[in-house]
């Protein structure tokens, strides 16, 4: 597989949305490192990108990766936007579901080494989810 794009569209499309969480080694490398804040419990590393994967799937059941646009690539890095949708059908830290529909955006860049990533550096609007599911007010 070549170019990071295809590993970001895999990971949304195969992982994401499709719960493949052994799809993570294949994508990933050993030494995977994470420049994102992580969540709260969240481990390093691949460890640390399955917890992010159950920590959403288990909160939103049906997520879907609405849009992955637009890809830009330079040399060994990959940047995107992901607009994701799902229902809050499970706990998510710590807020109890609430069956409403939420719509939020992140923004991912990773950097490419033999066909894995080797770094990624993203941002997730958990404020305006938290702001759809009732957990902060607008």
């Amino acid at each position: 597989m070549a170019g990071g794009a295809g590993i970001i569209e895999r990971f949304y499309r195969e992982v994401m949305e499709g719960g493949n969480l052994d799809l993570i080694n294949e994508l990933g490398s050993e030494s995977y490192t994470e420049h994102e804040e992580p969540m709260p419990g969240q481990p390093p590393g691949l460890d640390g990108i399955r917890f992010y994967v159950n920590t959403f799937r288990s909160a939103f059941p049906d997520i879907k990766a609405k849009a992955i646009e637009p890809v830009i690539s330079a040399g060994d890095m990959e940047t995107t936007r992901v607009v994701l949708t799902g229902t809050h059908d499970g706990e998510f830290l710590g807020i109890a579901p609430t069956g409403k529909t939420v719509e939020f955006n992140t923004m991912d860049m990773i950097r490419v080494e033999n066909g894995k990533a080797v770094e990624h550096w993203g941002v997730t609007d958990l404020l305006k989810l938290m702001q759809q599911i009732g957990a902060v007010r607008t």
